[in-house]
């Protein structure tokens, strides 16, 4: 099965056995009733599992050509559910451009139960082997990386995991599986924040893992239950319906990340715009190798480099949203300095490149012309 048909019949039944809803329905229930003790139909709390996210987890692994899914209440309780494999002692590798969420999870909370972390840049991927010790049981990468959308060879990465014996797990939500697919390039675990691209619409808050071997979905499946961050079944319909337009969404972004990210280049106030597909990306050569196309997630810097014009720029804009989030429909504007990343220290942001001037845009499926018209007037 194509990916294209994956989005819309992929791990599904054709129709719902009970009266042949085309959807799956939202079965909105806490408990299941039983013949005897112990004898359920496959359901006995919805802590447990749910008909509803099951369709959802069916999806989610198709998509991202593995065989287990698993539905979080949010990405970092994906990531949570992930650190949790882990134990005092051990140690994580991770790209030092990371969502701040994620680094606020890894430092100021794992980080005191005995977890060490190793913040490193991973443009040049053979540079995560000299971090590795034998403590080392966990590689985590974003590919494109946020804001700075740099790129990290997932291949290459995975070679190194499986030599050291170490879980390689890639944050996959900016590329999404229609344009990147990491298990196949041999990661162990995809995460996403379903809140993006997968949902689409700016109306849920949701986290995905997805594996392919069974020992370490069983792992991860008893932490889901046990821990008990699950995604309840409206979340889950409206998730479940926002992956069947994902491949007409995300070819929309792209294209529309296109045209933004070449206007920006070439208008005379902006500094640096970060886009992977622009050939003087620095990894622009393994995002080709590794992705379908490049995304609607552009980021840039303007001349003056001053936190002054970074805010009147999205304050003035009209059709761009000023909002933290990204990958809805509709195109969105942050300052990662004061909003998504203003839980990573100021020295310690600006090291990757997170300055106050910085501005990240989520380009959204709006007629092009008008989104150029914007920022146009932005900058003006």
């Amino acid at each position: 099965m194509k990916f294209n048909t994956k989005t819309i019949h992929g791990g599904q039944e054709n129709t719902d056995p009970a009266y042949g809803s085309v959807m799956p329905p939202i079965y909105q229930t806490s408990t299941y009733s039983q013949d005897t003790p112990g004898g359920h139909k496959g359901f006995e709390y919805s802590r447990s599992g749910n008909p509803t996210r099951s369709a959802l987890e069916n999806s989610l692994a198709s998509i991202e050509n593995g065989k287990y899914g698993l539905a979080f209440g949010s990405g970092l309780a994906a990531i949570d559910a992930v650190l949790k494999l882990l134990k005092p002692g051990d140690e994580v590798v991770s790209t030092n451009d990371l969502y701040g969420g994620t680094y606020r999870l890894f430092t100021s909370i794992f980080k005191d139960f005995g977890i060490k972390f190793n913040f490193i840049g991973m443009q040049n991927a053979e540079d995560i082997e000299k971090y590795i010790t034998e403590n080392t049981k966990l590689i985590w990468i974003e590919t494109p990386t946020n804001p700075m959308m740099n790129i990290i060879d997932i291949e290459a990465a995975a070679k190194i995991a499986k030599k050291h014996g170490v879980l390689l797990g890639v944050d996959n939500t900016f590329a999404t599986p229609y344009l990147q697919q990491p298990l196949d390039l041999g990661a162990d675990l995809v995460m996403h924040s379903a809140t993006k691209y997968l949902g689409g619409h700016s109306d849920v808050v949701m986290g995905a893992l997805v594996v392919k071997d069974k020992e370490l979905a069983d792992k991860l499946y008893f932490i889901q239950n046990a821990s008990g961050a699950v995604a309840g079944p409206q979340d889950s319909f409206l998730v479940l319906r926002g992956i069947k337009t994902l491949h007409l969404r995300v070819q929309r972004h792209c294209e529309n990340g296109k045209a933004v990210a070449e206007f920006l280049s070439s208008h005379p106030k902006v500094d640096k715009v970060y886009w992977p597909g622009l050939e003087n990306h620095p990894n622009h050569e393994i995002a080709k190798k590794q992705m379908k196309d490049f995304g609607g997630m552009v980021s840039f810097t303007t001349k003056n480099n001053s936190l002054e014009e970074a805010v009147s720029f999205v304050e003035k804009l009209k059709v761009f949203t000023l909002a933290e989030s990204l990958g809805g429909v509709e195109s969105l504007a942050g300052h990662p300095a004061s909003m998504t990343h203003a839980s990573i220290p100021k020295e310690e942001r600006e090291k990757t490149g997170v300055v106050d001037s910085l501005i990240r845009l989520s380009v959204g499926v709006e007629d092009e012309e008008d989104l150029i018209e914007d920022l146009k007037q932005a900058l003006g």
